[in-house]
């Protein structure tokens, strides 16, 4: 798929996965992309992001998360399968400002994060269910790279995804 016009990096210097878009421009340019019927909350202090998409299937359990945000991003987006469970966070602030170190632009999760006062004041995209005070175990019980469904959209891992205060688009399947 070809970038849809709209869509411009930002100039040199710009932190990874920061762009000038809009969702809603992108959506009338390329009507293929998909559009994430899900409403999550925009809860990261980046409010737009885009990157290459990474993913993580988890349940209560963010060993794997946790890991792959302590690991060079180069600009990704990690989406995480949480199975929509509101029980336990997956991501606060420390796990956030690991992700922020090693350059991914933001996370997406299918679940809950903690510590939203903090994550709104840091330089990353998290769009989430909602929050939870009470944190995950960490086992690493999971699966990395693999392809993931939730709020009618299929996410592979490569493929692109863009986020801003309309909603998270991602490139067709």
């Amino acid at each position: 798929m070809s970038t849809p016009s709209h869509h411009t990096e930002s100039g040199a210097g710009a932190a990874p996965g920061t762009a000038d878009f809009a969702t809603c421009d992108l959506y009338d340019d390329d009507e293929s992309l998909q559009s994430l019927s899900l409403q999550l909350l925009n809860l990261g202090g980046r409010p737009r992001f885009t990157g290459p998409i990474r993913t993580v299937r988890c349940y209560r359990d963010n060993g794997l998360v946790k890991e792959l945000l302590n690991s060079p991003g180069a600009g990704s987006v990690l989406v995480v399968d949480g199975a929509g469970s509101l029980d336990s966070a997956l991501i606060g602030d420390m796990i956030a400002a690991s992700a922020i170190e090693n350059g991914w632009a933001g996370v997406v999760i299918h679940g809950a994060v903690r510590d939203r006062e903090q994550l709104a004041e840091m330089d990353l995209g998290v769009r989430a269910l909602g929050s939870n005070p009470r944190k995950s175990v960490k086992d690493g019980v999971g699966e990395v790279d693999v392809t993931l469904q939730f709020g009618g959209v299929t996410f592979v891992p490569g493929a692109t995804l863009w986020s801003d205060a309309d909603g998270v688009l991602v490139t067709p399947v």
